[in-house]
């Protein structure tokens, strides 16, 4: 059972020795409950300490009571200004929202060589050129991001296959920095989602020259990854290793980036995958479970395994990755530095799927190949299912304000508050938490969800309960999770 504390309780004789400031409460385990208050702080306390503080019963000089008051669950006469800290930490905590929509993806092409039967953006086949984004489609999304107040922007183009289209990306990349620098040189990167496939050394030479980064896939060691990825002549994995090795030997190491997915054939090798990482180089991994849109549905992918199933490979794979850290190897777990930045900094990451409000709009939009905007990238996955609830627009027709100021932009972030959602307003974890409106319309038929039977609200408490357990039960963990937390 959770609460959400008043502002101010008082005791059976009408003092107030403390008064208390806003908090909710929720069970760890068996034994301990953690707190949190709105800026995100926690404290982890036993039943008869909860029970002490909210009778106002906690003794001063208790420890306890030194650190709620020291972490803003309580003021007194010692310490009124911890209201003021409170009320400065939350509006750290919500500056993001200022900054409005920093990340514009361009969808330059369906065509795919790959035929991965998890792929969540129905990919069209070589040679429908039907699906390629125009030159003046491509044109008027950009009029568009250089509308935006973001002071930062970053433009990613994805696909399909975005290579397939290279000549507009070159074309979106010169126009963009043009643009940018009439209207006074905003900081702006370029990155390009790739299988790495074809890159061909004409690509990397104007990748090198407008400081472009790679991302790519990386599902594993080759049987895994060719499992996954499959293309003509079976060389998926031996091609996305030829191409990260060729594009840092021209980017630099630090610019090609990889995720991986976890398929129902991933579930047995959470240390293997991890090995491969590290095996290429890279200093973290992000655990990324299926979602439901595109051809993981038609396929059944998704369907494969339960939450559950997820949780015991995710846990598997983070025991293992702190075990590498204790023994002196820096490798990061990329989803858990992304709630651990949020429960021990003041400082929101911006990822899109745990905003309150939602990140949709906010953190990123979509131009798809067609011109239709969509509110994020799970968006246009589901309007390839042919759900356009989150279609914002088209850029032949719709101007920036009809946009970004549309009910199916702005309903979905009025209803996606967790403050205000029922159960996230009481939960513990929701300073970390968000609503993620995309997948509970995709998954249960509104922007909120049912709370006891959503796999997001599952799968992210488990992971929240866990990480702060191993924090308050290991000590060197915690000083593992604080050096994660300044890069999440």
């Amino acid at each position: 059972m959770s609460k959400f504390r008043p502002l101010a309780a008082f005791d059976q004789s009408g003092a107030a020795p403390y008064t208390l400031l806003p908090f909710r409460f929720t069970r760890l385990d068996r034994d301990r409950y953690v707190a949190s208050n709105m800026a995100g702080e926690y404290a982890v306390l036993d039943r008869t300490t909860v029970e002490a503080l909210v009778k106002h019963q906690l003794a001063s000089d208790t420890n306890a009571y030194r650190d709620l008051a020291s972490r803003h669950f309580l003021i007194d006469a010692d310490s009124s200004v911890g209201r003021d800290l409170l009320a400065l930490k939350v509006r750290t905590r919500l500056s993001r929202l200022s900054e409005f929509t920093g990340l514009h993806i361009f969808v330059v092409t369906l065509r795919c060589e790959h035929s991965c039967p998890y792929c969540q953006v129905s990919r069209q086949s070589m040679d429908t050129e039907a699906f390629d984004m125009t030159l003046n489609t491509a044109n008027r999304a950009l009029d568009l991001v250089f509308r935006s107040p973001a002071p930062h922007l970053k433009i990613e183009f994805q696909g399909g296959e975005s290579l397939l289209n290279f000549p507009l990306i070159r074309h979106i990349i010169v126009r963009a920095k043009k643009i940018n620098a009439a209207q006074g040189d905003r900081p702006l990167q370029f990155v390009i989602a790739t299988n790495l496939a074809l890159i061909d050394d004409e690509m990397l030479a104007f990748a090198k020259e407008h400081d472009i980064l790679i991302s790519t896939s990386l599902d594993g060691p080759a049987d895994l990854h060719n499992c996954n990825r499959p293309r003509p002549g079976r060389d998926s994995y031996e091609r996305t290793i030829a191409g990260i090795e060729k594009a840092r030997r021209v980017l630099g190491h630090d610019r090609v980036g990889a995720l991986m997915t976890t398929t129902k054939e991933s579930l047995r090798q959470p240390r293997a995958i991890i090995d491969e990482y590290i095996r290429q180089g890279f200093d973290s991994i992000f655990l990324r479970p299926l979602s439901p849109y595109g051809f993981a549905v038609k396929t059944k992918s998704y369907a494969a395994y339960d939450v559950s199933s997820w949780l015991a490979f995710y846990f598997k794979g983070l025991s293992y990755i702190i075990e590498l850290n204790r023994q002196g190897q820096r490798f990061v777990e990329s989803y858990a530095a992304i709630i651990l930045s949020k429960i021990l900094t003041p400082f929101s990451s911006g990822y899109v799927d745990l905003g309150s409000p939602a990140g949709i709009g906010i953190g990123a939009v979509v131009y798809n190949y067609n011109g239709a905007v969509y509110a994020s990238d799970e968006a246009r996955m589901l309007a390839e299912m042919h759900d356009e609830t989150f279609k914002l627009g088209d850029v032949h027709t719709a101007s920036y304000e009809d946009i970004f100021l549309s009910d199916r932009l702005l309903d979905p972030l009025e209803e996606s508050v967790a403050l205000s959602v029922p159960m996230c307003s009481d939960c513990a974890f929701e300073p970390y938490c968000g609503a993620d409106p995309v997948f509970h319309h995709a998954t249960q038929g509104d922007y909120v969800g049912r709370k006891p039977t959503s796999a997001f609200c599952q799968r992210n408490m488990a992971i929240f309960r866990h990480l702060i357990r191993l924090m308050e039960d290991d000590p060197e963990v915690r000083l593992i999770f604080r050096s994660w937390a300044s890069r999440g």
